[in-house]
């Protein structure tokens, strides 16, 4: 069962990767599993918003969890998103991910009901009690206008099945307080990119970052220097990539990220509706900027 302890290092928020019909490409999903277990990470997270997971039938998301585990080694961290709005819908969907093969599930704090603190609470409590694999919070309030008030994180955190978070609060000063409260056995996992030594300087442990997607190893050298206390090192490596983050997130991600995937031997740039491809002149500059950054 995995811990709090082995939530480290960097973890790709991964793009679905499909067809022409919308089906999962599946070889070029085992092809990009393996391209970030290459660089350095320790794990994956398909299924999430950068895994248009709105966007893609129950079934699609349930193979997309599959070939992810079966592209790890036992260990590493296959952690599904659950981004489903109601909970028992949420709970199914938990359940089947974990029997495709995820050792984890990322909840995403339920949004469009707009629940107090207390209904955030109690959601994440009960989601617990029933997961059969340990969960993350995922809080994204610029995604679902729902934050997590830090004293409830702190409550949350002490539940033996929640084991950490991915942290996209943009607001630093929250993200400081949620860490001033948390024990040993909870794990913060910084979840933006263009915040993550910041996050980790102020208690994250790892990362879960979108563009490792095409970067594993210049995202772990990163994680080296931070964990080693390099903090002056790791700003100096992360001022290199903000040209790069520009693109990337210029347009609705994982647009600009799919159309530049052919560089590491992938295929199937396809996204999915409502979304729409990413502009060629965006997509160019993205390319620019990874090659900049892979030839460094």
């Amino acid at each position: 069962m995995l811990t709090s302890k082995d939530l480290r290092g960097i973890v790709p928020a991964l793009p679905t990767l499909v067809n022409g019909d919308d089906s999962l490409a599946r070889d070029d999903m085992a092809r990009l599993v393996g391209h970030v277990m290459a660089g350095g990470c320790t794990g994956v997270l398909p299924i999430g918003g950068t895994g248009e997971y709105g966007s893609l039938p129950h079934a699609t998301r349930m193979e997309a969890v599959t070939v992810c585990a079966e592209s790890c080694k036992p260990g590493q961290i296959v952690m599904a998103g659950v981004l489903d709005t109601g909970f028992h819908d949420a709970i199914r969907a938990g359940r089947d991910y974990a029997a495709a093969g995820a050792n984890c599930l990322l909840i995403l704090t339920p949004y469009y009901t707009n629940p107090t603190q207390a209904g955030l609470r109690d959601y994440f409590l009960r989601y617990a009690d029933a997961s059969p694999v340990p969960v993350l919070l995922y809080e994204i309030p610029y995604r679902t206008r729902v934050a997590i008030a830090p004293e409830i994180t702190h409550e949350l955190s002490r539940h033996p099945n929640i084991i950490g978070m991915k942290a996209c609060n943009t607001d630093m000063y929250h993200f400081l307080q949620v860490a001033a409260g948390i024990g040993d056995d909870f794990t913060i996992l910084g979840g933006e990119d263009s915040l993550f030594p910041l996050q980790m300087a102020a208690g994250a442990k790892g990362g879960i970052i979108v563009t490792a997607s095409m970067l594993p190893a210049f995202w772990v050298r990163m994680h080296e220097l931070l964990a080693a206390g390099d903090l002056a090192g790791a700003l100096a490596l992360h001022r290199q990539a903000l040209p790069m983050m520009n693109a990337a997130f210029g347009e609705t991600n994982p647009g600009p990220m799919k159309s530049v995937l052919d560089l590491f031997g992938i295929g199937a740039q396809k996204v999915l509706m409502p979304l729409e491809p990413c502009q060629p002149e965006r997509s160019a500059r993205l390319r620019a900027e990874v090659e900049k950054l892979l030839a460094a």
